[in-house]
């Protein structure tokens, strides 16, 4: 089986901007058309086009053309990946500050001790 790798830099980059997160979390519930994704901002549909494009190429999203509509929908194994990552840094800090409340917690009880 070949493991969905997408580059995390693009994908993080892409997420930066509010436009494109509002633009994921719309298709986290459906597919949509670019037009309809267009319509709910109040930027031009020009901008709108470049804000899926820059999600596209971060492989966030999936483009398919039918007829003159362009659908669009989300990649969820990218966000996997990505999350994958923040879940695997998450464990890492976790473990890190239970170690340190453990050396804090038995030093404190050193000191206590006559």
């Amino acid at each position: 089986m070949v493991k969905h790798m997408p580059d995390l830099d693009a994908v993080f980059a892409a997420l930066a901007d509010p436009v494109r997160r509002n633009i994921v979390e719309q298709l986290t519930r459906s597919e949509h058309t670019a037009g309809e994704i267009a319509r709910t901002f109040a930027i031009s549909q020009p901008a709108v086009s470049k804000h899926l494009k820059v999600l596209e190429r971060s492989g966030l999203l999936e483009r398919t053309i039918r007829g003159r509509e362009h659908h669009l929908r989300l990649e969820p194994r990218t966000l996997q990946s990505a999350t994958a990552w923040i879940d695997e840094q998450r464990r890492f800090w976790t473990a890190s500050f239970d170690r340190l409340d453990g050396v804090l917690a038995a030093s404190k009880g050193k000191e206590s001790q006559p």
